[in-house]
């Protein structure tokens, strides 16, 4: 009999968050229905808008045109909407929207917000 070495179920679920945590963002995702699409877009213009600037030019954070952010990948950009900047305004949105909304999110940032 083979005896395998096991972790108490905390450090188990320590591991687990840990490697899901280290997890880099993947861009592959399904499109987003119209009512997602639109909900994103409003909480992009309305949420993000309210410290970026409703049009996304500036304001307490930095602008976030396409110019702006054209230095940043989506999968960046995708994980600072997630997780935040520790020690600035930025606050992580993990909690309340998913990988698949922080991407759609940073791919309408580096196109720019439809008019």
């Amino acid at each position: 009999m083979i005896r395998r070495a096991t972790l108490p179920t905390g450090l188990a679920i320590l591991a687990v968050a840990a490697s899901l945590a280290a997890t880099p963002i993947s861009a592959a995702r399904s499109e987003p229905d119209p009512a997602t699409r639109e909900r994103l877009t409003h909480l992009l213009i309305q949420d993000c808008g309210s410290c970026h600037g409703l049009t996304l030019q500036g304001g307490l954070g930095k602008p976030l045109l396409p110019e702006n952010v054209s230095d940043r990948s989506v999968e960046v950009l995708a994980e600072i909407i997630l997780d935040g900047i520790a020690g600035t305004p930025m606050p992580p949105w993990k909690g309340l929207i998913s990988q698949d909304d922080a991407l759609f999110i940073a791919e309408t940032l580096k196109r720019g917000l439809p008019r």
